[in-house]
């Protein structure tokens, strides 16, 4: 099947377009912006709604991360020779794909609401994050509802025969754009702003994931003394106390 302008333009061009800038945009900021390269938490200025936010969004975005390189990186040749069906396959991407989904969007409005409704927090909002909340939002939302409209209320869709082969196609440079120009529109739309999610990232937060301090688990500890007060002559001394530990900061 020949491939109209237009498919080549938005499944070929696009995204690895956006693949480009991804990879560059990263060597980039961590050259120039180091400074910047962190999640900029705004915890001091409010906690309430982020105590509850912050972790439903992040269990949420790892779930539904899983659940992406499982259906759109795993063949389901692969999944069939495994033992799992494709009625169990399914059913498991359906169910935890939707309660992964429920948390993550929760979890993200309140993020999203504590934004908006915080004055302090909405004046220190720069313009990345006005790029980045309303980009990730639709990318999301767009997910939930093709999953919802095709796979929970509707006759069900197999993305793996269309989505996923145009998705392992372009990463193995040999990309099949008729595979998903035939997908229901809001597959294709969630794909859309996948590729623009990634090439928003380098220039966002969103950097802050390649932070993540494992290194701190194997720092050696830290022996120390807390150091005797000076007192006055004839007064009670103050020994030191027994050496304690702590982990290298």
């Amino acid at each position: 099947m020949n491939a109209s302008g237009t498919d080549l333009l938005l499944w070929v061009a696009l995204p690895y377009t956006c693949l480009a800038v991804f990879a560059v945009g990263h060597v980039w900021r961590y050259r120039q912006d180091q400074f910047g390269w962190t999640s900029r938490t705004s915890q001091l200025l409010e906690h309430r709604w982020l105590r509850w936010g912050s972790p439903l969004f992040h269990l949420g975005a790892f779930m539904v991360i899983a659940g992406h390189v499982a259906g759109l990186a795993v063949p389901a040749s692969w999944t069939e020779a495994a033992g799992v069906g494709e009625h169990a396959y399914h059913t498991t991407a359906v169910w935890a794909g939707s309660a992964a989904g429920v948390a993550m969007v929760t979890g993200l409005g309140m993020l999203c609401a504590r934004r908006l409704l915080t004055r302090r927090i909405r004046l220190g909002t720069d313009r990345s994050d006005k790029l980045l909340f309303p980009l990730l939002s639709a990318t999301v939302l767009l997910g939930i509802s093709a999953t919802a409209a095709h796979n929970v209320f509707g006759g069900g869709y197999d993305y793996r025969e269309t989505v996923s082969v145009w998705f392992r196609g372009v990463f193995t440079f040999q990309p099949r754009p008729e595979a998903i120009s035939g997908a229901p529109l809001l597959f294709q739309l969630h794909a859309l702003s996948a590729c623009l999610l990634f090439a928003a990232w380098p220039f966002t937060r969103l950097v802050h994931v390649w932070s993540a301090p494992i290194g701190y688990l194997a720092r050696p500890y830290l022996v120390y003394r807390r150091r005797a007060a000076t007192t006055a002559p004839g007064a009670r001394g103050v020994t030191a106390s027994e050496p304690r530990t702590r982990r290298a900061a």
